[in-house]
């Protein structure tokens, strides 16, 4: 029986979090990777010269295009309430990775 079969349709799941996580954190810039099963989405502090690596998910292809799709949504609700968002240039910074 799989994870969606266990849970009637329409029943609230209860999510547990801390303090921490729910308190998030910063990211002004994203770099997204993949591979045939899997997208890897890098959350990132940048600051030039150096940056850190906030917080990296790992999602299936068919939850990413769930992503995807709810992003869109929640772009164009928010332009509705809020008006266009102006767009602005990507960073022009080359990432790398390091690890200590």
């Amino acid at each position: 029986m799989s994870q969606q079969e266990q849970v009637p349709q329409g029943q609230q799941i209860q999510v547990k979090t801390s303090d921490d996580v729910l308190k998030g954190v910063y990211a002004n810039m994203m770099q997204i990777g993949h591979t045939p099963e899997e997208f890897i989405l890098d959350f990132m502090s940048l600051f030039p010269p150096a940056g850190i690596l906030s917080s990296r998910v790992i999602v299936s292809p068919s939850h990413m295009k769930r992503i995807v799709a709810a992003l869109q949504d929640n772009l164009q609700k928010y332009e509705q309430q809020f008006g266009k968002i102006k767009e602005s240039q990507a960073p022009q910074h080359k990432v790398g990775f390091r690890t200590e």
